[in-house]
């Protein structure tokens, strides 16, 4: 499929070195329905997805928000060395309150190896920061963490997000309660 891209972003397109996002497109989202499926104790998500819900919702959710102006969410595929490992973006965008929320998942089998989702993940975040800050011009990106993910808290905090506050008992995760932490980095003025 060709490229298609967010009609909102004069950028589509960030490389760092390995590392790249561009528009997420229909080639990438098997690859994420399945991922997304290994690791529902990290997502909102209560039930797997199948192959044609995922792509119904490519078709109906994801490729109309390319050509609106003021989308509710803008997703990339995320690359290394042109190989997918990870997807992710801005959602729950509000475009009058200039903020969005951080969403991000890697590929399962990189999540077990601390130093690479180190890695991944804070490049991921040094993209969206540019993206949320220096392209939309946002004050606030924001995100949404069950307090079970330990290191990925620790690499939010080590990336400027600041701890804003917590839903108490928010979920549960295998018949457990678990906290929601809410975490957030203000735009430099």
């Amino acid at each position: 499929m060709s490229s298609v891209v967010y009609k909102c972003l004069k950028s589509n397109f960030l490389k760092d070195n390995l590392f790249e996002i561009k528009p997420i497109s229909i080639d990438d989202i098997e690859q994420i329905r399945i991922w997304r499926n290994m690791q529902m104790e990290v997502l909102r998500q209560k039930k797997n997805i199948s192959s044609s819900e995922q792509i119904n919702y490519f078709n109906t959710t994801l490729l109309p928000s390319f050509s609106q102006e003021k989308p509710s969410q803008i997703i990339f595929s995320y690359f290394k060395d042109e190989v997918l490992i990870g997807y992710g973006g801005l959602v729950h965008i509000s475009w009058e309150d200039k903020r969005s929320e951080m969403s991000f998942l890697l590929n399962p089998e990189l999540v077990e190896i601390e130093n690479i989702y180190d890695q991944y993940f804070s490049k991921f975040i040094d993209f969206m920061k540019e993206i949320n800050f220096s392209i939309l011009n946002f004050h606030k990106l924001f995100t949404e963490t069950y307090s079970h993910r330990f290191f990925h808290i620790s690499i939010l905090e080590k990336s400027g997000f600041e701890l804003e506050g917590l839903l108490r008992d928010h979920i549960i995760i295998d018949k457990k309660y678990f906290n929601s932490l809410i975490h957030s980095i203000i735009k430099n003025v």
